[in-house]
């Protein structure tokens, strides 16, 4: 029988701390140069690498990641095919596409899929290493590209709300301050508990805010809610929470 660890506090707050990543991308030598661009960081563990969409179900099914780095274009079950499956096996991956597609559609379907960020593969390496950081801890990561890209999807239902066919307010119900608040949690990444946590509020009361919000902006899910907020300036709140 094993005997009592000898890791200090330290070394195991870091274990603990350490985000395990899955690599998934058809061409060897990027998933090469990623891995080695990873290692480099103390707290990050490579712990699978894909090269197929149907390998990335089998690796995050089996490996149980925190993070995925997903390229869109991969034979046998492309990223988004893989993406629409992850969500039937694979709730707590954070998964972040990383694609050399320019395509603005492509984008929008991945955020609505479920994908929590989006990295072009020119970004530059500094940035690739803070999207996982940021991914890793709730938020949603869009560079100044794809932000602009997604938001241009968006523009025309953002601008319609609240406003009548000529362009003047509607005047629906204002959001209350406790709705703003919401808002901005959402829109850095906050899950329902932890709204309820931070604003001292059951979760179901959340919810019930959350409803109403969808209902007076007129947006669906909370990636719509997330980009409106950022439109419209509404994100700037509290920092999110450390986990």
């Amino acid at each position: 029988m094993a005997g009592p660890s000898n890791e200090g506090p330290e070394a195991i707050e870091k274990k603990s701390a350490t985000i395990r990543i899955v690599i998934a991308d058809d061409h060897p030598i990027v998933r090469d140069g990623l891995k080695k661009l990873l290692l480099l960081e103390d707290d990050f563990e490579v712990i699978g690498e894909a090269s197929d969409g149907r390998e990335v179900l089998e690796k995050v099914r089996d490996l149980d990641p925190d993070v995925l780095l997903l390229d869109l274009r991969m034979p046998n079950l492309d990223g988004l095919g893989a993406l629409q499956a992850l969500q039937e096996i694979n709730n707590r991956v954070r998964v972040i596409v990383l694609t050399a597609s320019e395509d603005k559609n492509e984008f929008v379907q991945a955020m609505k899929m479920g994908c929590s960020g989006i990295v072009l593969k020119q970004t530059a390496p500094d940035l690739i290493v803070k999207s996982i950081r940021k991914v890793h801890s709730g938020e949603i990561w869009l560079d100044s590209h794809t932000t602009a890209a997604v938001m241009r999807q968006f523009s025309t239902g953002f601008e319609a709300i609240g406003s009548n066919g000529n362009g003047k307010s509607r005047e629906r119900s204002p959001l209350s301050a406790r709705e703003r608040e919401i808002v901005a949690f959402v829109a850095q990444g906050y899950k329902n508990k932890e709204m309820a946590e931070k604003m001292f509020i059951s979760e179901q009361t959340v919810k019930n805010h959350l409803h109403n919000i969808f209902d007076k902006l007129g947006v669906s899910d909370r990636l719509e809610l997330a980009l409106y907020a950022i439109h419209k300036g509404l994100h700037l709140g509290p920092e999110p929470p450390v986990r």
